[in-house]
């Protein structure tokens, strides 16, 4: 069957976060202290964390219910002329916690992702009664470290938190950047293309992998794919979200 011919209806959940990139150009230093001046000029907002994951589902195609948090502002100030950044400002949002993730009626998705950047809204405790209640994939792309606490799911994690880990989820798919991914002792090499930027890298990867697996409901297809579809990510600027016929088409 094509894989446009099937459908999935997925729930994202995680922590959110704006990313702001401010352009303008350097001429001069600042006479008041050693730092560039930045004449600014141009404001680009998109959506990071489980936000791009979002938007990379969406690329694919795929009905994605999302429960996302957003809790802070990250912005970037970027010399147009070099394309090095200045400085980057985090900027918290004022916003009430919540827990609307518990709410859901999980039997209505064919898999639930959560993208867990550890800030907080997506507890260890919500997560395993997600495991505890929810009966198809979870995928986890956590910066927990005890991981063995989410057995019960794919646990994604790159070759960062693999090293600062406390324990092994029985299901981790580690990512090693264009090295290599590793899934239970065996390895997967990515393509090999001219990297212009690794920012989103991770979130296609997790998005494109959990795509292609309520497609094949093979894991080992699931990573190839996902490889391809962080490699065409990386030949971007910017964290960039590609389109199937994209990845369909890659080398």
């Amino acid at each position: 069957m094509n894989q446009q011919q099937k459908p999935s209806k997925i729930l994202l959940i995680g922590d959110g976060c704006y990313d702001e990139y401010c352009y303008g150009v350097v001429n001069r230093l600042n006479p008041e202290a050693p730092v560039p001046v930045l004449d600014w000029d141009t404001t680009v907002r998109k959506l990071g964390m489980a936000g791009n994951v979002l938007q990379n589902f969406q690329a694919l195609g795929v009905d994605c219910h999302y429960d996302i948090l957003y809790k802070e502002t990250k912005k970037r100030y970027i010399d147009s002329k070099t394309g090095q950044q200045i400085v980057r400002v985090d900027v918290p949002l004022i916003e009430e916690e919540h827990d609307e993730h518990r709410l859901h009626n999980f039997s209505d998705y064919d898999a639930v992702v959560i993208s867990d950047y550890n800030k907080g809204y997506v507890s260890t405790f919500a997560i395993q009664s997600i495991l505890e209640s929810y009966n198809g994939p979870v995928f986890i792309d956590t910066k927990k470290q005890d991981l063995k606490l989410f057995n019960k799911a794919f646990v994604k994690i790159n070759q960062y938190e693999y090293e600062n880990r406390t324990s092994d989820a029985d299901n981790m798919i580690v990512t090693f950047g264009s090295e290599k991914v590793v899934y239970k002792d065996k390895l997967y090499l990515p393509p090999k293309v001219d990297a212009h930027d690794v920012c989103g890298a991770g979130d296609t990867f997790l998005a494109a992998l959990v795509y292609n697996y309520l497609q094949t409901e093979s894991v080992e297809k699931a990573i190839k794919f996902a490889m391809k579809a962080a490699a065409v990510t990386v030949q971007h600027v910017g964290v960039y979200a590609p389109r199937l016929e994209e990845i369909r088409h890659a080398a």
